[in-house]
């Protein structure tokens, strides 16, 4: 339940609200710098073409959803 603060209907955000934000900010954090990190492993690995796009989307999601995960967890406590 939403509790009023002031006469001006401002509303603190509920438990959910804040571990919903809290997951959205990890996950594209962690999407960032998976891919920052996927590219440059796997262009020096010498991955090109659908196989350098394949490795970065895979990095990208478990990155970010990693890292999502935690940041939602610590929202919460």
């Amino acid at each position: 339940m939403l509790v009023a603060l002031s006469p001006y209907a401002q509303f603190q955000p509920s438990c959910f609200h804040l571990v919903k934000m809290g997951f959205v900010m990890g996950y594209t954090t962690g999407m960032a710098v998976g891919a920052l990190f996927s590219i440059f492993s796997c262009l020096r690995i010498g991955i090109r073409g659908r196989g350098l796009m394949g490795g970065v989307r895979k990095t990208m999601m478990q990155s970010g959803g990693t890292f999502g995960t935690f940041m939602a967890i610590g929202m919460d406590i």
